[in-house]
């Protein structure tokens, strides 16, 4: 039987995770992509399709199974599309449920009533048919159900992931607001990176995009070190999910390091080992403390720098803090922009920020910029290529004293 599926994203990762889902689909008969729209990807396909793009998917933030759309006028017509679906199929009563519902235009006043609707709904359904209903649990759901209004229809999910599919369960602890780990893997596609190009991120962090591409390189899947929502569904088929796990070969490991990063903090930098191997990674990436501002390339062949620079605060961790932080940024980016033109002539440089000036910033022209959200708030991925030459130019410039 096909299901039809969605698998919401980052806004601006669209078109990435439309061409994961591609790739995923090789691997099946029956896994088809249909249309991109803002914040997601349609596919559709078998039960078992669904635990493929679990396992696998890097970009997305969920996969959603369609259970029933349909246009409404009130929250009535929202109460009786949902009552009218075979819930008991999919679970027990005795497993608890969490409901959320995103809305774009929709006319009606409350949200939250209509949420409320959409639970009476299920939980009538239960009673209807066990004299029994499901309890509600907002943190640990068994089963998670999502609805979508817009300005005529609703849409009622079930959501077979569980938690988001951002946590991939290796992540022990967290500097502030790291990179989310769908985001930081979209930015690894959209910037062009593949196994055995050079990758550098001179501000890592807790190493969210260095583990990102460390996983990729060793074939280890996203979701392997996990648990899904699906494997509580009564129709669960434990065989065919461990079939699609056994049919993962990791990859030879590396003999010499492509991945290398560093960052102005040692505490991030054991955050950043602690991480990597939670997240199984047996090979070697260099980690170094050092300011964003002083780094040399780590390798000989030019590669590519992908960062996710920090704001205000971890600048100055060992800055002047006597300064205002926007002149302690403008004095950084300032000789982070040098220490680029001087040292990595024919990289290419990827920066991903919220600060839309950062070019301006950096006095660098960007040869692309592509806009992302990071959750509400609005960011753009720069690209910079290192022209040969610039260190030249520098240098020919007369010394003033």
């Amino acid at each position: 039987m096909a299901y039809s599926y969605f698998c919401p994203c980052p806004r601006g990762l669209e078109a990435a995770l439309a061409e994961e889902i591609g790739e995923i689909a090789q691997h099946s008969k029956t896994l088809k992509v249909h249309n991109q729209v803002p914040g997601g990807v349609h596919c559709s396909g078998s039960l078992s399709d669904s635990y493929r793009i679990n396992l696998h998917s890097r970009i997305a933030s969920r996969v959603l199974l369609r259970m029933a759309q349909a246009g409404y006028t009130n929250e009535n017509d929202i109460y009786d599309l949902t009552l009218a679906q075979p819930w008991e199929e999919w679970f027990d009563v005795d497993h608890t449920i969490r409901v959320d519902l995103t809305a774009i235009k929709s006319p009606l006043k409350s949200l939250e009533f209509t949420t409320l609707k959409i639970k009476d709904a299920v939980c009538d359904r239960f009673r209807d048919l066990y004299q029994k209903r499901p309890s509600v649990n907002t943190r640990t759901p068994d089963m998670r159900i999502v609805g979508f209004l817009d300005a005529h229809s609703y849409t009622v999910y079930l959501d077979t992931s569980g938690e988001a599919l951002f946590k991939r369960g290796w992540r022990q602890e967290t500097g502030d607001a790291p990179l989310r780990e769908n985001l930081a893997a979209g930015l690894l596609r959209v910037s062009g990176w593949t196994p055995g190009t050079v990758l550098f991120d001179p501000m890592c962090g807790s190493g969210t995009i260095l583990i990102e591409a460390a996983q990729i390189l060793a074939g280890i899947p996203p979701g392997s070190r996990r648990n899904f929502g699906f494997e509580k569904f009564l129709g669960f088929k434990a065989a065919e999910w461990q079939s699609i796990k056994d049919e993962v070969k990791p990859n030879p490991l590396p003999r010499t390091p492509t991945l290398f990063g560093s960052d102005i903090s040692g505490d991030m930098i054991v955050m950043a080992r602690n991480n990597l191997q939670s997240a199984g990674i047996q090979f070697d990436v260099p980690l170094k403390q050092i300011e964003a501002q002083e780094v040399k390339p780590p390798s000989g062949i030019p590669g590519i720098i992908l960062t996710n620079p920090p704001y205000g605060e971890r600048i100055g961790v060992r800055g002047d803090s006597t300064q205002p932080p926007d002149e302690m940024a403008t004095a950084f980016y300032s000789s982070f922009s040098t220490t680029l033109k001087q040292r990595f002539p024919g990289w290419k440089v990827f920066l991903f920020t919220a600060d839309l000036g950062l070019p301006k910033l950096l006095r660098l022209k960007e040869s692309r910029k592509t806009p992302f959200f990071n959750g509400a708030l609005e960011c753009r991925l720069f690209r910079f290529d290192m022209v040969a030459g610039f260190n030249r130019r520098e240098e020919a410039k007369p010394k003033t004293s």
